[in-house]
């Protein structure tokens, strides 16, 4: 079954740490459905940004609209690191979050299991996080993700420490778990490649205040595989993004 996005209306968000405003009378409208990347300069605020929208921080002032409006056990966060729990086993750490929500034993531990399938991890429900490589612990760290059936993905540059082509496929197959969900993705990341590659809409963040330096909606394919990489079209779209960036360098 496919998994509806949500839609989400920001408005004239601040968030300020003492004296440093990391965001001040930021707007943006998200369709339901959309992937997003959010690029910008170091400290532009684009993760402060990221975790206003989850709600693990408050904006000073602003307003956040979610529809619909009960995000519990909707969202789904993941970080720049996988963040498992050693002592527990690949399918066991997957399972955690309907462990939280209290779903039975029988139930957590199939949906864990294909989750895991979806990510390419269903021979390693066994192992320990010790015995994984980065990749396969950012996929873990995916599938806990993905195993309430997020109606909204959020993601703070979760590849950035991989190497190249471990990250070319994981964009790959993320962005394939997002057509077959339908749910809302919104991904933080520094690279151009990346969010050209992946999303359909990208934002780029101003260096002070965080404005938005450019909203551009990418003229690219539905259905990607590393073949685009090579393509026109994709140098095009890095181009503008590239030329945003620069300016705010």
């Amino acid at each position: 079954m496919t998994e509806a996005g949500v839609a989400l209306r920001l408005q004239n968000i601040r968030r300020a740490f003492g004296d440093l405003t990391v965001i001040d009378n930021l707007s943006l409208d998200i369709v339901a459905g959309e992937f997003l990347a959010i690029l910008g300069p170091s400290g532009c605020g684009k993760s402060t940004l990221l975790r206003i929208v989850a709600g693990l921080t408050p904006p000073d002032s602003g307003t956040l609209q979610i529809t619909p409006p009960d995000l519990r056990f909707q969202n789904a966060f993941v970080f720049q690191e996988a963040h498992l729990l050693p002592w527990r086993t690949v399918l066991e750490n997957a399972a955690l979050p309907l462990e939280l929500m209290g779903v039975d034993a029988a139930e957590r531990t199939a949906r864990a299991r294909a989750t895991l399938a979806e990510v390419g991890l269903a021979d390693a429900e066994s192992r320990y996080p010790a015995q994984l490589s980065g990749g396969m612990r950012m996929r873990v760290s995916l599938a806990r993700a993905l195993v309430t059936k997020p109606r909204l993905l959020l993601l703070d540059e979760p590849f950035a420490a991989l190497d190249e082509i471990t990250r070319f496929r994981l964009d790959v197959r993320l962005r394939d778990l997002w057509i077959e969900r339908g749910m809302t993705v919104i991904f933080v990341t520094h690279s151009i490649t990346e969010a050209a590659f992946l999303a359909d809409r990208a934002v780029v963040l101003t260096r002070r205040g965080c404005g938005v330096k450019l909203d551009r909606r990418l003229d690219l394919p539905r259905a990607r595989d590393n073949d685009l990489r090579l393509s026109p079209q994709l140098a095009v779209e890095m181009q503008a993004l590239l030329g945003a960036m620069e300016e705010e360098g």
